[in-house]
């Protein structure tokens, strides 16, 4: 029940951001609170999520693992995308979409409802692998369609929140202090990323007609993100020497739901982002569905945390 609830915020949230467009229709543009989440709050939370703890062995192979099992995957769909898609925006969607998980919004509060405050390192870690994935290869198959490969590669790189990251890493790994106020500043930053992020799902999803949903795009991507993915991701745990508490925390991140962020990125390269916001709309749904049996799952391979 205390899981159930924690995630109530979460709702709570995207419902404001679907009133708000209800309720203001076109005073609300939505672009302008994507490009503020994108290119500005978004870069404060990679930074506060990669200095939050030091760096050790745990705090390095978590993320590897997540990678390693993302990226197993994606080898899985690009082969079968041409099979199953002929429109070409819904193979990148499918391809950029199905495996960017909600490991901020919903994988942090999360977390700490279920292994405590002691999770925040890794499920921010791990939020930062997940960044760099939308980043560097999201990023590109979005980009990819509507500019040649120079300029998608160029678009990548413009990104603030990649070299935030890589600034970020280099102040951990120095161990410069920050300032506790400073700090705060950064945790302020951080949490209203989430909230803005949340409020931009909601605002796509007032737009969103059920009769008019791509299903065939949605259902298969929520496929591979809810049952492909863990699937692949509880054999990279379960091989891995991680010990059982931060192995729970990695195998819980493998089921969040699609991340907003999908949103963001098909509305910055106008690929379809009212099929995307359907398509996060459905993983949520199945999500909220599946969380009891995920979490059973969870202690049933590593046991009680």
């Amino acid at each position: 029940m205390e899981t159930l609830i924690s995630v109530i915020p979460v709702y709570f949230f995207i419902f404001l951001g679907l009133t708000l467009k209800k309720k203001f229709k076109e005073r609300i543009d939505e672009k302008s609170y994507v490009i503020l989440s994108f290119y500005f709050l978004q870069p404060i939370l990679v930074f506060w999520g990669l200095t939050r703890a030091p760096i050790d062995y745990a705090f390095i192979m978590s993320p590897l693992i997540y990678l390693y099992a993302v990226f197993s995957v994606v080898i899985v769909i690009l082969i079968i995308s041409k099979k199953i898609f002929k429109d070409s925006k819904d193979r990148t969607i499918f391809i950029a979409v199905s495996l960017v998980g909600n490991t901020g919004n919903i994988g942090v509060p999360l977390g700490i409802a279920l292994f405590g405050e002691q999770s925040v390192p890794y499920t921010s870690i791990i939020n930062i692998a997940n960044m760099f994935f939308i980043y560097i290869f999201s990023v590109y198959f979005f980009a990819k369609d509507s500019f040649t490969i120079k300029k998608s590669i160029l678009s990548i790189l413009k990104l603030p929140g990649l070299w935030v990251a890589l600034f970020a890493i280099i102040i951990n790994h120095y161990q410069v202090p920050i300032h506790k106020d400073i700090s705060k500043i950064l945790q302020m930053g951080a949490y209203a990323a989430i909230v803005i992020q949340l409020i931009i799902f909601g605002v796509y999803l007032s737009e969103l007609k059920i009769k008019a949903m791509n299903w065939k795009l949605s259902l298969h991507i929520s496929l591979v993100k809810h049952i492909l993915l863990p699937i692949v991701g509880v054999f990279f745990v379960l091989h891995s020497d991680l010990n059982s508490y931060v192995a729970s925390v990695v195998m819980m991140q493998f089921m969040v739901p699609l991340a907003v962020n999908n949103v963001n990125l098909a509305a910055l390269y106008n690929c379809k982002p009212y099929d995307v916001t359907a398509s996060v709309l459905v993983s949520t749904v199945i999500f909220s569905a599946l969380l009891y049996f995920y979490i059973h799952l969870i202690k049933y391979f590593l046991g009680d945390f």
